[in-house]
């Protein structure tokens, strides 16, 4: 949970088998946050979770715009801010898709290189990949909590969907803001490089998180590929 807010409104979902891993982060602290959180991870996984339907990139889509369509009718009930990001891994078959929305993330851990998969929907990243201003200015601290995709988004944006080919060893993470923003990148390399299960990194990077300050929640889900 950390130390700012009164309580987790981030949401995690994970089934090992067919794996699905959802981590979604609610925007504010209020009952829009919760609420966005919640639906959108239990509408998106009840898609994906159709009896028949195997995952790809239609299906992924599919799912987004599903949930999308579910948290803007919460938030018009609601009547305020209601949204959250939304990153999921699936496994279809020997392949790997990966459906994003919004500021949380999806890493790769392969060979030693940690490569962030996934772009930040915000202005932040914009400012910083286009020279508007550097990404540890004030400027950008600002800029990160103004999302550019989120589900919720009354313009219903469409996900990056992306296809990988996972190896024997390669080891992905996904988490809210919270690790990402406050443990620093050798850190989180480090930590998945380690021994240990998958449960106990994301002890250590939630640990790290809450050392680091506890400025936001913190959730994440490692996954590791093992041989066939």
């Amino acid at each position: 949970m950390g130390r700012r807010y009164a309580d987790n409104f981030d949401v995690v979902h994970l089934r090992e088998e067919p794996l699905l891993a959802v981590v979604a982060d609610g925007m504010g602290d209020g009952e829009g946050s919760r609420t966005a959180g919640r639906t959108g991870v239990a509408v998106f996984v009840e898609q994906l979770s159709a009896a028949g339907v195997a995952v790809d990139a239609a299906t992924l889509r599919a799912a987004v715009a599903r949930a999308q369509a579910e948290v803007g009718a919460a938030g018009r009930r609601i009547g305020g801010l209601t949204g959250c990001t939304l990153t999921a891994l699936a496994a279809a078959g020997s392949a790997l898709w990966i459906a994003h929305l919004g500021d949380s993330r999806a890493y790769r851990l392969r060979d030693g290189l940690l490569e962030l998969l996934t772009t930040d929907h915000t202005m932040a990243w914009l400012g910083a990949v286009n020279g508007w201003y550097a990404f540890d200015s004030p400027e950008a601290r600002a800029a990160r909590y103004q999302l550019t995709r989120y589900l919720g988004h009354p313009a219903h944006p469409e996900p990056d969907v992306l296809n990988i080919a996972p190896r024997p060893g390669d080891v992905l993470l996904l988490c809210s803001d919270g690790v990402a923003e406050q443990v620093p990148y050798q850190r989180i390399r480090d930590v998945l490089a380690s021994s240990g299960a998958p449960a106990e990194q994301v002890g250590r990077l939630l640990a790290d998180a809450d050392a680091a300050g506890g400025q936001d929640n913190a959730s994440a889900v490692v996954v590791r590929v093992v041989p066939a």
